[in-house]
């Protein structure tokens, strides 16, 4: 008797096992007293029948499991997803030694940092900053000028940086390995989607050059990592591992973010995790409501304010390291400026308010919109009057100056001079040229529907169209103009319309320089507010500017709203190649890292066409494998425990890793701004590990077809076939990533030869 038991105690348990290596053991149950108040307060509600699953789907039998990742096996293969994602990501680091692509930028910001110069990009910086510390670290003197791809790097040390970001873009193989184990307790799913990363030629290219990408990918994949181990942890609320887990997440959400603004996504996939878990709490009767209060706040510290507090922090140090004028001056504000050591404004004295009688500079407060500015040239035959060119000019001049004059030419020639105030009408001569800012009704040279702004009249004396009326923004009649703090519009008092700063570059006979035009429409907008920067008036005392300085959540608030403008800004230039959304998926065009003709070195930013093509169609597979596996379990079809796992974890952690491939994904077609391939790579991310557990369900259903032993022979099959034709294509196509030279592709003896399979391609 006790024989038959334990036989059918077996076969239980290779019922309830599967193939894919799945370890399931009961949840403990003892005869002992029951627990006391405090250790099923802590567990109460985690185990019960009616919450037998985590918030990503994981069976709460799962979790009481021997873990997966402790066996031998499991080591084993991890250490061999870590040496082959390390060597193809290594190697040829070094080639080839001049700048590829956007090496110009981020490796410039990355000298940058090391020079503590100031400049301005579009992104957070914790990127740039990791990229100069790693240059820093390696023996890198900041010196590179990184002026365009191509140049050489010579005696440089740049291979620091590129290892750098080669590093972390190993880890996302890694990474991804490790979170497909975490969601389907599967070996082979985890392999699957580890093969596709590791073999995938577009993620070793963009993993070994120094860009923002592999560093952006790196904090993504251990956000969802940490995520998904905190979920796994739900059953030891407040143990050390789930504080752990769970403070991991909050920190690698606030990587993701100082790194790039689509660092949001992730954010936004973990915090609707965040809320479909505490609104699983909520319904678990056994939790009071003080627990169900511990549970929210503890997510609140670690998932928000944690977050912000290292976001700001990523701030505080990029104000404190970049504390010397640069090139990124002049898109920030005049008191912004006064920060930096060797900009005019850094320790300097002028007077506080604006009198009439005053020299002052004027700087339009939109991102590169410039200072008002004048010279000798006049607007040529045909655009507008004959009359001289008023433009915005990017840099300091001594044709940016003007003078604050009365309208009737009576301000005081001695004493303490009158000083402007809100509503005040004024007249302003450029001082080079004597002649007035002057607007009429003739059209604007570049924005029609403005008016054109000139200087007319000569030594001060012109017409009623030089009037401007003063207008502090925000503020109220007989307000004073504070120099640099006060942001003001000038008013045209004979049209109504108000003085603007269009962002146009001018053709040639305007020197590029930026169209200056007069505005009816008169909402208030940066390219219509302008400040006083510089500010000579020998008749009034002078103040320190240190005293005017913004403090740092005024800068923190700037930096953030120029970047915000300048993404906004990044609109397609005529005649540039523009990417499209749905170019992406099907892998339609690439991008030239480096090298166009047969006798350069060239490198191609493009997919595994097998890889990315196989999880294209995983996609539509995966969707009609779940609508099979819903109604299935919706009609309460009799189903074995490995069908039922199966439909369980397409569901639910499949569901998980779709909607992270849609919030990575979908944004984009909303965006106007200018987009390009590499934009995709955190959604392919994604999207090749719903491959991985997609086609580790359906290797494993052969047994729908066949019986045993064929049904495994099927199974090995399919899976020999998936990896030999990944390993083939990356064969075929690794010359993409570590670089080819020779005939291209369309030409005879060419090494890529018959591989051009789309004409979009372009190597």
């Amino acid at each position: 008797m006790a024989k038959e038991e334990c036989i059918t105690q077996w076969n239980k348990t290779e019922d309830s096992s599967t193939l894919r290596n799945r370890k399931t053991f009961p949840i403990s149950q003892t005869p002992s007293a029951p627990l006391s108040k405090d250790k099923s307060s802590q567990t109460a509600g985690h185990l019960s029948e009616d919450d037998t699953h985590s918030s990503n789907g994981t069976s709460a039998k799962f979790l009481t499991r021997g873990n997966v990742n402790n066996e031998p096996s499991s080591r084993v293969l991890l250490m061999v997803v870590v040496g082959l994602s390390l060597s193809t990501r290594l190697y040829k680091i070094t080639e080839p030694p001049h700048v590829c692509w956007d090496e110009t930028h981020f490796g410039k910001m990355g000298s940058y940092y090391i020079n503590r110069t100031f400049f301005f990009d579009v992104h957070p910086p914790l990127g740039k900053m990791l990229i100069g510390l790693a240059g820093y670290m390696t023996g890198y003197d900041g010196t590179f000028p990184f002026i365009k791809p191509g140049d050489k790097y010579e005696h440089h040390n740049y291979w620091g940086m590129r290892g750098f970001c080669a590093m972390l873009g190993s880890s996302l193989p890694v990474f991804a390995y490790l979170i497909v184990q975490e969601l389907s307790q599967s070996h082979t799913a985890a392999l699957i989607t580890a093969t596709l990363l590791i073999f995938d030629t577009g993620c070793i290219t963009i993993s070994q050059y120094i860009l923002l990408d592999p560093i952006l990918m790196f904090f993504i994949m251990s956000a969802v990592l940490s995520m998904v181990k905190f979920n796994q942890q739900r059953y030891r609320p407040f143990a050390a591992s789930w504080w752990l887990w769970l403070t991991l997440t909050g920190v690698n959400l606030a990587g993701a973010l100082g790194v790039k603004f689509v660092g949001l996504f992730v954010i936004l996939l973990v915090g609707l995790n965040t809320v479909w878990d505490l609104w699983r709490l909520f319904g678990d009767l056994s939790l009071s409501l003080v627990e169900i209060a511990k549970h929210f706040l503890a997510r609140v510290v670690a998932l928000i304010l944690l977050p912000l507090l290292l976001y700001v922090t990523i701030f505080a140090i990029h104000f404190v390291v970049l504390n010397k004028s640069g090139p990124g001056d002049g898109f920030f504000s005049s008191a912004f400026q006064s920060r930096l050591i060797g900009n005019n404004l850094h320790n300097a004295s002028m007077p506080e308010y604006l009198a009439y009688g005053s020299t002052i500079t004027i700087k339009n407060l939109r991102i590169a919109g410039g200072y008002l500015h004048s010279h000798w040239h006049l607007y040529p035959e045909g655009v507008g009057a004959w009359q001289q060119q008023v433009t915005a000019y990017l840099h300091k001049d001594y044709n940016n100056l003007w003078l604050v004059h009365k309208p009737d030419h009576n301000q005081s020639q001695s004493g303490t001079p009158d000083l402007v105030r809100h509503g005040d009408v004024i007249r302003l001569e450029h001082k080079e040229t004597t002649r007035n800012l002057h607007t009429h009704l003739h059209e604007a040279p570049l924005t029609k529907k403005h008016f054109q702004v000139t200087g007319y009249g000569i030594n001060g004396t012109g017409d009623l169209n030089d009037l401007w009326q003063v207008e502090v923004c925000g503020g109220r009649k007989g307000d004073l103009v504070k120099v640099l703090r006060s942001k003001v519009r000038f008013l045209h008092r004979a049209t109504g319309c108000v003085l603007y700063s269009s962002g146009k570059t001018l053709p040639k006979w305007g020197w590029e320089q930026v169209e200056v035009t007069c505005s009816p429409y008169l909402k208030e907008t940066p390219s219509s507010q302008w400040n006083i920067e510089d500010h000579i008036n020998p008749k009034l005392p002078n103040i320190s500017l240190s005293v005017l300085k913004p403090h740092f959540t005024e800068i923190l608030l700037e930096s953030h709203i120029v970047m915000i403008r300048g993404n906004s800004g990044l609109k397609p230039k005529d005649n540039e190649m523009n990417s499209k959304p749905w170019h992406w998926p099907i892998n339609y065009q690439g991008l030239r890292f480096s090298g166009v003709n047969d006798t350069e070195f060239r490198v191609y930013l493009l997919g595994n066409p097998v890889v990315w093509w196989m999880n294209l169609l995983t996609l539509g597979l995966y969707l009609i494998m779940v609508a099979m596996a819903a109604i299935a379990l919706q009609r309460g079809f009799s189903l074995s425990q490995k069908r039922k796992e199966h439909s369980l974890v397409l569901m639910r952690e499949g569901g998980l890793l779709l909607l992270g491939w849609l919030l990575h994904y979908a944004p984009f077609y909303t965006m106007g701004r200018v987009l390009y391939y590499h934009h995709y790579f955190p959604a392919m991310l994604f999207s090749s590990m719903l491959t991985g557990i997609t086609l580790d369900v359906l290797l494993e259903s052969t047994d729908l077809l066949l019986r045993p032993p064929y049904s495994d022979w099927l199974q090995r099959v399919g899976q020999l076939v998936l990896l030999f034709g990944v390993l083939h294509s990356f064969y075929l196509f690794h010359p993409l990533s570590y670089g080819m030279t020779g005939p291209l592709a369309h030409e005879p003896g060419s090494t890529m030869a018959g591989l051009k399979w789309m004409d979009t391609w372009e190597f």
